[in-house]
C-alpha cells in the first residue's frame, strides 16, 4: 500500500473515532464535575493545547467554527480553569472513552506504535493543534494511548483539511453547511449557507488534496505497516462506530 491509498484508506477511522470521545454524555457529565458549562469544555479543552491565547487564535486553529461562538465559549472556560489545564482534562477524557470502547480484541498497543510513526514524520505544518497536542503526555494503557494518537492525527488531517478548503475558495460556513448542516448550531452558525453540486464538487477536491497533503506522513512506514494500520484504524472505526 502506498502512502496516498494509506491515507485515503485511513481517513475515515481518524477523522471519526475521536469524535466519539468529544460527543460523549460522560465527558461534559466530567466538564460539568469541573465547572463547565457544556460547550466551553470542547472549546477549552481541545484549544487549550495551544496555551492561554486569545480566542481569535482558537477560531484561526478550528476554522469551521463561527468567531464570535468561540469567543464566548473561550471566554467561559478560561473562567474555569487555565486552558492547558483544562487540556489535560479533555484527554484524560480521551483515555477514560478509549478504555470503555476500545474492543479488547484489538491490538491496540500495535495501533498505537503505527500511529506514532505517522505522527513522528508528519510536517506539522497548518495543524497547531496537532503540534501543540504532540506535547502533551501519552497514557501508558495501550488503549488509551491508542486512542490519544489517533486524535493527534485527526488534529493533523483537520489542519490539513482545512487548509484545502480555504485554498479552495470555500468559505468556512459553505463547507459546513454542505458537509455537517446539523452541525451548524453547535458550532455557532445560525443559518446556513446557499450550496449546490458546483460547490460539492469544489469540496470534494478539497477533501482529495488533504489526502495528498497527509499522505507524506506515512512514509515512515512500510508498505506492510500502512496496510496493518489500514486493518487495525479501520477495526477500531467499525466497531466505535455505533
Amino acid at each position: 500500500m502506498d502512502v496516498l491509498a494509506a491515507a485515503r484508506a485511513t481517513a475515515p477511522a481518524v477523522s471519526t473515532v475521536c469524535s466519539h470521545f468529544m460527543m460523549d454524555g460522560d465527558t461534559y457529565k466530567h466538564g460539568a464535575q469541573l465547572g463547565f458549562q457544556g460547550l466551553d469544555f470542547y472549546v477549552t479543552g481541545r484549544g487549550g493545547v495551544l496555551g492561554d491565547v486569545d480566542a481569535g487564535v482558537v477560531t484561526a486553529a478550528f476554522t469551521f467554527f463561527a468567531p464570535d461562538h468561540v469567543r464566548t465559549q473561550w471566554e467561559l472556560g478560561r473562567s474555569v480553569m487555565a486552558p492547558r489545564a483544562a487540556a489535560v482534562e479533555f484527554a484524560a477524557c480521551a483515555a477514560t472513552w478509549a478504555e470503555a470502547h476500545v474492543p479488547d480484541d484489538l491490538d491496540a498497543a500495535r495501533l498505537g506504535e503505527l500511529v506514532g510513526k505517522v505522527a513522528a514524520g508528519a510536517r506539522p505544518a497548518c495543524a497547531p493543534i496537532f503540534a501543540a497536542w504532540q506535547t502533551l503526555e501519552v497514557p501508558s494503557s495501550p488503549k488509551a494511548a491508542a486512542v490519544h494518537r489517533m486524535n493527534g492525527l485527526r488534529e493533523l488531517r483537520q489542519g490539513l483539511h482545512a487548509a484545502c478548503v480555504v485554498a479552495s475558495g470555500l468559505s468556512p460556513l459553505q463547507a459546513v453547511s454542505m458537509r455537517q448542516p446539523h452541525m451548524a448550531p453547535i458550532l455557532g452558525w445560525p443559518e446556513l449557507a446557499d450550496t449546490s453540486d458546483e460547490l460539492q464538487a469544489v469540496w470534494q477536491s478539497a477533501e482529495d488534496a488533504t489526502d495528498r497533503a497527509i499522505a507524506h506522513a506515512y512514509e515512515g512506514l512500510s508498505e506492510t505497516e500502512r496496510g496493518e494500520l489500514a486493518e487495525l484504524a479501520g477495526a477500531l472505526h467499525e466497531a466505535t462506530a455505533g
